[in-house]
């Protein structure tokens, strides 16, 4: 049994995102990601389906040139293979991240690309 808190230790880092692994189970990856508001957005393309949740602070994203304003509690499904960038975040901003990759006959599904 893994056990832990989803607030705890949740300080901004100083600029970009941090990525901390909260559960990696066959093709499934959970993550919790804590923002800084200094971020340089970069555009991401994964192999990977990905359902995310702000839990606290604000953000915008583009998802295939929609933007999106999301706030404490709004979610969004990003399906493998969706141009998507993380535009702006408030300082401290947390996330949790459900990723479903692909299954891989007889090897690890790997990690976040």
């Amino acid at each position: 049994m893994k056990r832990g808190n989803l607030f705890a230790d949740t300080q901004a880092p100083p600029t970009g995102e941090r990525f901390d692994s909260l559960l990696a189970h066959r093709n499934l990856v959970v993550e919790r990601i804590v923002s800084s508001s200094s971020s340089s957005p970069a555009e991401l393309v994964q192999a990977q389906d990905e359902w995310v949740v702000l839990l606290r602070g604000e953000a915008t994203i583009e998802v295939a040139d929609e933007r999106v304003a999301l706030a404490s509690g709004d979610y969004v499904f990003l399906p493998a293979g969706v141009r998507h960038t993380v535009t702006s975040t408030s300082d401290g901003a947390l996330w949790l991240a459900v990723h479903l990759h692909p299954q891989v006959p007889g090897g690890d599904a790997g990690r976040r690309t």
